[in-house]
């Protein structure tokens, strides 16, 4: 498929609890980015209710589009593109967004194209937001870290709309070990900004953690740390105190920043890339920002994170995404309106 870099590109999001759309030009530029999130919602019930997400979905995903084309001054007649994440992701989250965006290219006569929810994250590296840092540079090929609530991935970039994924965790991903600690800790949801909070009066060194090391490619494991977090607080019997509590979690994050650094820059080592980009809820994580620069910094290499608002699930990533899948492998016409969702979708391997 042909497109410019004037091109217009409207991405929708629904994957877990944010109902987001935005319009992107030629795959770099932010024209608006609309995030409708859950968080509040389910933070009374210290996690994601499936069922409770993708009701919240149906009712906003009209009012999210429009408000994106109305933010970004255009049309339906302007677009070039329609882009979607189709995986992995919640089922009935997904299918939201998918039923949504299928129902407009039918309507508007637009190519619509499915997009991997990682390949989203690692695009969010790459794109211009108002505000935000300089993106990524375009130089390939380069090591991306996809850290989420649902994800620990590692990802070589061969060029922008090839990836193939090259590590990955064995169990728990970073961000849901991150949220596990702060419900054993009792600092509520969301879990990884309420352990960053908690960490900046404690001692990252108070407590010994163990950094679990695979011994096996670039693999990520992080059950066994939060199994140690479950001893130390079992056996622990007084009265937790706030200290100590800021103790413990500066220690955890510290254990969790460690293992995502150390198997980060052993991969871009190994492949020789030219460049680290760390994307996901978890990039957002200051230490993480710091550990991970510097650490990179003593091998040549830089690293760079997308602005913080293109750390959380966002649609501007997704039409990025979506407009480097359509340049390389453009949408059929008699297939995209039998689009599945996919739950588990994997990059290639």
């Amino acid at each position: 498929m042909q497109l410019s870099d004037t091109d217009l590109v409207l991405g929708i999001e629904s994957s877990c609890d944010e109902t987001a759309a935005a319009i992107v030009r030629g795959g770099r530029e932010i024209l608006s980015n609309i995030v409708a999130s859950q968080e509040e919602m389910h933070a009374h019930f210290g996690g994601i209710v499936p069922e409770v997400a993708s009701r919240r979905h149906a009712e906003l995903i009209t009012v999210v589009v429009e408000s994106a084309l109305r933010d970004a001054f255009v049309g339906w007649r302007d677009l070039a593109l329609l882009a979607v994440t189709r995986g992995p992701g919640l089922v009935g989250s997904l299918l939201v967004g998918v039923s949504a965006a299928k129902g407009y290219a039918l309507a508007t006569g637009l190519p619509l194209v499915g997009v991997n929810h990682l390949a989203g994250h690692i695009t969010s590296s790459f794109l211009l937001a108002a505000g935000g840092t300089e993106p990524a540079p375009r130089e390939f090929p380069a090591l991306a870290l996809v850290a989420s609530g649902g994800h620990s991935d590692l990802a070589l970039i061969e060029d922008l709309g090839r990836y193939r994924r090259v590590g990955w965790t064995r169990d728990d991903a970073a961000g849901e070990a991150l949220d596990k600690a702060a419900r054993l800790l009792g600092l509520g949801y969301p879990g990884g900004p309420a352990i960053e909070r908690a960490a900046a009066d404690g001692d990252p060194h108070a407590v010994d953690l163990p950094r679990p090391d695979t011994k096996d490619g670039f693999e990520f494991s992080f059950a066994g740390l939060k199994t140690a977090l479950v001893r130390i607080l079992k056996n622990n019997d007084v009265q937790q105190s706030t200290h100590f509590t800021a103790d413990l979690a500066a220690s955890f994050q510290e254990a969790v920043v460690d293992c995502l650094v150390r198997e980060t820059v052993e991969a871009a080592l190994h492949f020789r890339a030219r460049q680290i980009v760390i994307a996901g809820g978890v990039a957002a994580n200051r230490r993480l920002r710091e550990s991970m620069a510097t650490a990179a910094g003593r091998h040549g290499l830089s690293a760079y994170f997308p602005p913080m608002s293109l750390c959380t699930d966002n649609a501007a990533m997704v039409a990025a995404a979506g407009y480097f899948e359509a340049a390389k492998h453009p949408p059929d016409p008699q297939q995209m309106l039998s689009m599945k969702v996919d739950a588990a979708l994997e990059l290639p391997a």
